[in-house]
């Protein structure tokens, strides 16, 4: 079986799983729902642009740990030796980074909808909208492809959440600050030119992390 065809059967295992169980993005979807609407109950509207952009990207982040953190949770001995003798280990990363940044780019642009919605559109309105929009999708990418290999970190050590959120954040901190730089200048309505450089940036990050999990998950996959 050719690279792509592994990446393809793995992925739509994913999401069968997925659409068979549906905990997972429903739980995800009911944290965006919460989280948003007491946002709403605290602040009602939130009319400073960088207040609001921070608080946007916090619930997005927080979202983010709760949706890759099953990548290999639901993984169980068996299943894991049953992928072992069927596909490359860089194929099962690959696979798995794109359906996290699936699932995080619905969370990241329904939470983006809600809390437009919710916590007024009056900044949104002045925005440069295709940029934000590129900016979530961006995060997706970066979040899922970083998050997923930590997770799989996570999953050698019996599944310990905790230690996930200790690698988690000091690997992220970076890219979230230029992801929130990047967003917060199309909100101030900076053109490509003046903000094009975060977006290659934020490429050149994405490209990096996919690569090296490739290269690094298969020793950690035969550990």
């Amino acid at each position: 079986m050719s690279n792509l065809a592994e990446i393809k059967a793995i992925l739509f295992k994913e999401i069968k799983i997925e659409f068979r169980q549906r905990y997972a993005i429903s739980a995800v979807l009911l944290y965006v729902v919460a989280t948003v609407f007491v946002c709403y109950l605290s602040f009602r509207s939130i009319i400073d642009v960088p207040t609001w952009n921070a608080l946007l990207w916090i619930i997005i982040l927080f979202a983010s740990f709760n949706t890759t953190a099953k990548s290999f949770w639901q993984e169980n001995e068996g299943r894991t030796l049953y992928l072992y003798t069927l596909a490359h280990p860089r194929n099962i990363i690959i696979a798995k980074i794109i359906y996290n940044a699936m699932l995080l780019a619905v969370v990241a642009f329904s939470c983006f909808l809600l809390y437009t919605l919710f916590l007024g559109d009056s900044i949104i309105k002045h925005a440069n909208v295709s940029m934000f929009l590129t900016a979530l999708f961006l995060g997706s990418i970066g979040l899922s492809s970083l998050l997923t290999m930590i997770a799989a970190i996570a999953f050698k050590t019996n599944n310990n959440m905790g230690l996930m959120a200790v690698l988690g954040f000091p690997v992220i901190l970076p890219f979230m600050l230029t992801l929130i730089k990047f967003s917060k200048n199309a909100l101030d309505q900076f053109s490509w030119e003046a903000n094009g450089k975060y977006a290659l940036i934020l490429l050149a990050i994405n490209l990096m992390v996919v690569v090296l999990s490739s290269i690094l998950f298969p020793y950690l996959w035969r550990d």
